[in-house]
């Protein structure tokens, strides 16, 4: 067994007993290893110990649960191994920045930390050749913009240390609450926009920059005149593309979890294994007709690392 295996038999381990004392030490045997060298791995492999780990992915079921069932919110805790009201709101609070009755009361789109699918980071495939992980289906290859696609839509400024995978951090989800907002109000441009076609797109002027800008909107099949306050029009301009097709069963999965380990795996794994870095910019294109399976697109930019901005 390779090291990452084992670390990922833990992981599977970990999600069937979320609701019971998880040790290192139990996790450890169930992999034949020794607590020493499994904890060390674990952090190198998941960049979380062993008890953060667990304490993130419970607190994502209870996310889950808050959010689907009207069960009180003391229940979930203790469901998912939290031993008081108290224990519980201080952990919710230090990883989201928010209560859990602010949540249930505005419900507004979270950073939660997934469960990684680490053989990811082992597996490199050729353009065109799809890499089936887990749940979710990848597939890479080069693609040919021949004209601009305008936008029409919303746009914000998101903090990179705050979000994931970016940079690892739970909290609020500002993208996912871009989306909530043009959902709430493109129907003054709806008119407007083909209705089978969504884009968010981040960009940052360098590199070095703390905070990037996020668009949300949809694909626009005219532009009028004047737009209503607020929105904009943005374009992914022609030319050359890496583009990373994701496909998972549910849209809800494949906005969330797929898309997380699609963008680490495209930016931390594949790019640099084929000697390539990207322009300041990525778009996340959503194919809301989709048939059978939902799916969408990364689409970036390339540019050899020796050319790296």
């Amino acid at each position: 067994m390779h090291a990452w295996e084992a670390i990922e038999q833990s992981l599977a381990f970990i999600e069937e007993h979320l609701d019971e004392e998880i040790s290192a030490e139990e996790l450890a045997n169930t992999v034949g290893l020794s607590t020493f060298y499994f904890q060390r791995l674990f952090k190198r492999l998941v960049n979380k110990t062993v008890q953060e780990y667990v304490k993130l992915r419970r607190l994502a079921k209870v996310i889950e649960s808050l959010g689907e069932s009207n069960q009180r919110i003391l229940d979930v805790a203790l469901d998912y191994g939290f031993s008081s009201h108290a224990n519980f709101t201080r952990a919710f609070k230090e990883t989201y920045g928010i209560t859990p009755e602010d949540y249930r009361k505005d419900l507004p789109m979270l950073n939660t930390f997934d469960k990684p699918e680490v053989s990811m980071n082992y597996a490199l495939v050729d353009e065109g050749v799809p890499l089936v992980v887990g749940d979710i289906v990848l597939e890479i290859q080069r693609q040919i913009l021949g004209k601009p696609e305008i936008y029409l839509g919303l746009e914000t400024a998101v903090h990179i240390s705050e979000q994931i995978p970016v940079g690892e951090s739970t909290g609020v989800d500002a993208p996912g609450q871009l989306w909530k907002r043009y959902r709430a109000e493109k129907v003054s441009i709806e008119t407007n926009l083909e209705a089978s076609v969504e884009m968010g797109m981040s960009h940052t002027e360098s590199s070095v920059q703390s905070h990037f800008t996020y668009f949300a909107g949809g694909l626009a099949k005219n532009v009028p005149d004047q737009l209503q306050d607020g929105f904009m029009q943005k374009e992914l301009p022609a030319g050359e593309y890496i583009v990373c097709k994701i496909e998972a069963e549910k849209f809800e999965d494949l906005v969330t979890v797929a898309l997380n380990q699609a963008i680490k795996y495209l930016f931390s794994t594949w790019l640099p294994h084929h000697s390539l870095t990207t322009e300041p910019f990525s778009a996340e294109k959503y194919y809301r007709n989709a048939e059978d399976m939902a799916y969408m697109e990364i689409w970036v930019k390339p540019l050899p690392l020796d050319s790296k901005v």
